[in-house]
């Protein structure tokens, strides 16, 4: 195990499936889904469908990624009294700069707003991470910093993120990557928020991230280059060995995969380079099957479901390795261990 594991304390998840984290985790235990029409139209004059968090208000664009944070950060933080929340750093996470559509100033505004709609000020270590769907692992990777280095108690993490406005779904729909009739190699647009509070290990029953690695992908999804997955299978190398374990110790698999083939045969060829022992089944946990593809709250997702399947105990063990990537080929990689009573 590595030498400076963190512990999820708390999680908060806001999906089109749920509005908590219980909520959104037994929907997506039970596999359901809940797609519903956009204002957009695709090229053939179908409506395009994607996964949209129903809030009390019909808010949109910069207000609902705030809302929807709010009451992620709300839910990780219930049991921290609010007098304490100035004391704990907020490692946000947001959509990578390059991303198609995305929103003018979010880098400015997006803490700023959190902060106001919540009426706190975090603590000064706070900082943005906009690495898109690795942003958690890179935030966990500072977290580890500030809490085993630093010596601050608690950090939280949280991601907001949504790809329904028409610049985003316009590109995606032109590039043929939406799930849509006549296209099944698409994924489903979404959105929503997530938070993790996250410490270092107190006790029993707590999920503990153990390892971390990264690496980068060159034969990315626009790269004419043969798909090799040499930055995911490096990504997932280094976390096994932050961790001290090897691909056969671990149980199952959740990652970010939404729905596009590229994926599932990278994370294929990932697994056929680093497990060197046949295990008899070893299961893929794909989350945003139920969600939708979220962007950065990609990462929250499956630490949330992980973090509920070992405490209502019905994961295929306690060593879980999870893995995510960005389409320009920036790959993470973690390791989860449940440490029971």
């Amino acid at each position: 195990m590595s030498v400076m594991p963190l512990a999820i304390r708390r999680t908060g998840l806001v999906t089109s499936v749920g509005l908590s984290a219980p909520a959104a985790c037994a929907a997506i235990r039970a596999k359901l889904t809940n797609p519903s029409e956009t204002r957009f139209i695709d090229s053939h004059g179908e409506w395009i469908m994607a996964h949209q968090v129903p809030l009390a208000q019909p808010w949109r664009g910069l207000t609902k990624l705030v809302k929807m944070a709010a009451l992620a950060i709300d839910e990780a933080l219930d049991e921290v009294p609010r007098e304490e929340w100035a004391d704990i750093p907020l490692l946000l996470c947001m959509a990578e700069p390059d991303r198609p559509g995305r929103m003018d100033g979010l880098d400015d505004r997006l803490f700023t707003e959190i902060q106001e709609a919540l009426g706190v000020r975090f603590r000064a270590q706070s900082a943005v991470v906009a690495h898109g769907r690795v942003s958690v692992a890179v935030a966990l990777l500072k977290a580890r910093a500030l809490v085993h280095e630093q010596g601050v108690a608690r950090v939280l993490i949280a991601a907001t993120d949504s790809l329904l406005t028409w610049p985003t779904l316009g590109h995606y729909e032109r590039e043929s990557r939406l799930l849509v009739p006549g296209n099944s190699n698409g994924f489903m647009p979404g959105e929503g928020a997530g938070a993790l509070l996250v410490s270092r290990p107190a006790g029993a029953d707590e999920l503990l991230v153990t390892g971390l690695g990264f690496g980068v992908e060159k034969a990315h999804l626009t790269s004419d280059e043969p798909l090799r997955a040499d930055g995911l299978s490096q990504a997932v190398k280094a976390a096994l060995a932050d961790a001290g374990v090897q691909m056969h110790d671990m149980d199952f698999r959740i990652t970010d995969l939404s729905g596009e083939q590229y994926y599932f045969k990278e994370a294929a060829l990932a697994l056929s380079r680093t497990l060197r022992q046949r295990k008899e089944e070893f299961d893929l946990w794909h989350p945003a099957e139920c969600t939708g593809e979220s962007g950065a709250v990609a990462g929250v997702s499956i630490l949330a479901l992980a973090d509920a399947a070992c405490r209502k105990r019905y994961t295929k063990g306690p060593a879980i390795v999870a893995h995510m990537g960005n389409d320009a080929g920036q790959r993470a990689a973690l390791t989860l261990h449940w440490r029971g009573r």
